[in-house]
């Protein structure tokens, strides 16, 4: 048996609806995954309780894991130290005297999430931390800037060429049944495919164009409108605590100063620590390679035999971003020292108290993967196999070319929401959606429409992976923005959610003009139609859309 059924969908249902009704996310990650492994358990809540406990070890004992676990608490201890020197503070001071308005603030934090697009965690975690004091004194939402540090994290990362997702993407593609049909290698059918990924397109213009237009809507107007008023960044009364607030971490209160701390300070760690992470990337591959079975000798044969592009896409991200908090850490603590910015006890403290404030968004981080896991793996491994359920509808469907990307985007949106993983949707469907298409197309009897018939549907799956990934409460991405923000993780899928079901719609309307026209640009014209024509009447049907900054 490779699914449960039906019954494969209460743990995710039943941890969003817990989540919303209780404000409650351990609670409710915690009873989602008993559900999974009682019903796993055949009832018997002894076997599902050491199901729970093994499942929970398992996943915290996975290397992957376990490295954006510690990258996580040691970028709490970097800004922890940072904090305690003021560093924060000073930045933030020196950002408000020179971007002058919120739009500013809002596009630069926009502009350094697009750039930053080497990997998802890194890009919400360290984007988040550099903009956070800077968006607080412009009594810009943390809302708001988790949105923008969620919607410019996936959907920027699996349009760039080179990121931590390429590599992975291009194997499912490379594995898939009949790719060799294709004649094109599987960068250029990556490549080719990111047009087709309509969601996250719209996504990252949806951040640019609400900044630009000044007009919010539903929750997130709610919450800017707080901010801007009365000042009150987030609501914990209604949505609970922060995960990994660390303003408890700071060091000089406002109003007070330190005449030796310089915005610098803060610039030149994030400088370093994304300096390190771009060289790490390649560095792990030729370290992993030096002296392994079959492969180079030493590190520096590595380097010569693998060229540095391979070396980069084939990196082990986890690793890389451990490499690069370490050193960053290793050097900025003598620096800040010197600089005497604080004593050696004092930094101690500061170091311990940034990684005590981020134990509540490892908890969170640790019983997601959790939950992951029981969704997604088969009931064989004491889980729910709802991936296999989900695919097994779809080759039953039996949908026609024309509502093809269609149903691919809504299916991969389906179950990346469920299961919070966009890369575990992206393995599932791939394998499935290219043989599919490909039949469809041959089917037809036009050879010429074959590789577009691929690429349309390999960018609705892709886009539908990112939307549930965008989307869900229990996605690693949605629960590192809100902790980078400093956001409680339920005001942030609150607000973010109409933004994410309005680029859905658009996106979705362009799907189904691809899939009957098989033309990009009728799909690209509809979806931007459709997209300013929505900007132009959601604000009208939701009065009090527009502000002046």
């Amino acid at each position: 048996m490779e699914h449960m059924g039906w019954w494969s969908i209460v743990p995710p249902v039943l941890t969003i609806a817990l989540a919303l009704a209780t404000k409650d996310v351990v609670l409710s990650l915690f009873l989602g995954i008993l559900s999974g492994t009682l019903i796993a358990s055949g009832g018997n809540l002894f076997a599902a309780v050491v199901l729970f406990s093994e499942k929970l070890v398992a996943n915290l004992g996975d290397g992957w894991n376990m490295r954006i676990f510690l990258f996580c608490a040691l970028l709490g201890a970097l800004v922890g130290l940072m904090a305690k020197a003021g560093s924060s503070r000073a930045f933030g001071v020196w950002a408000s005297e020179h971007v002058k308005t919120r739009k500013g603030t809002l596009l630069t934090t926009w502009a350094f999430g697009v750039l930053v697009f080497i990997d998802d965690y890194f890009n919400s975690l360290a984007v988040g931390t550099a903009m956070r004091p800077v968006c607080d004194r412009m009594k810009i939402s943390r809302a708001k800037l988790a949105y923008i540090l969620d919607s410019t994290a996936a959907p920027v990362c699996i349009l760039a060429p080179v990121s931590t997702w390429v590599v992975t993407v291009m194997s499912y593609m490379r594995g898939a049944e009949g790719f060799d049909k294709l004649g094109v290698s599987e960068l250029s059918l990556f490549v080719q495919a990111i047009p087709y990924n309509l969601y996250a397109i719209f996504a990252i213009l949806m951040v640019l164009a609400i900044t630009l237009t000044k007009r919010d809507f539903g929750p997130m107007l709610t919450a800017e409108l707080r901010a801007h008023s009365e000042g009150k960044l987030y609501d914990t009364d209604t949505y609970g605590a922060v995960a990994g607030d660390m303003e408890l971490t700071h060091g000089v209160a406002e109003g007070e100063s330190k005449t030796t701390v310089r915005p610098l300070d803060m610039v030149l760690p994030m400088l370093l620590l994304v300096a390190t992470a771009v060289a790490a990337f390649p560095v792990a591959t030729w370290w992993a390679a030096a002296g392994s079975e079959g492969g180079p000798a030493t590190f520096m044969a590595a380097m010569q035999s693998i060229p540095l592009r391979q070396a980069f896409v084939d990196s082990d991200a986890s690793k890389a971003l451990m490499l690069s908090i370490v050193v960053t850490l290793a050097i900025s603590y003598p620096y800040m020292l010197a600089r005497r910015l604080f004593t050696m006890r004092a930094a101690g403290e500061a170091f311990i108290n940034g990684i005590k404030s981020m134990v509540p968004a490892l908890i969170i981080l640790s019983m997601a993967w959790t939950i992951g896991s029981v969704i997604k793996s088969a009931p064989t491994d004491g889980g729910m196999g709802l991936p296999k359920f989900v695919a097994e509808l779809v080759q039953r469907s039996g949908m026609t070319g024309a509502f093809l990307p269609l149903g691919l985007f809504v299916i991969s949106g389906l179950i990346s929401f469920s299961t919070g993983t966009s890369w575990g949707t992206m393995a599932i469907m791939i394998p499935i959606s290219l043989p599919i298409s490909i039949a469809v197309a041959e089917a037809g009897g036009n050879p010429a429409l074959l590789l577009p018939a691929v690429l349309a549907a390999s960018g609705a799956v892709m886009g539908g992976a990112v939307l549930g990934d965008h989307a869900s409460p229990i996605s690693d991405t949605t629960i590192l923005s809100s902790i980078g923000a400093g956001c409680p993780l339920l005001e942030h899928v609150t607000t973010q959610a109409p933004y994410a079901l309005f680029v859905m719609f658009c996106a979705g309307i362009g799907h189904l003009v691809v899939g009957l026209s098989h033309s990009l640009w009728a799909g690209l014209a509809s979806t931007a139609v459709v997209f300013v024509a929505g900007l132009v009447l959601l604000p009208r049907l939701m009065p009090g859309g527009g502000r002046d900054d």
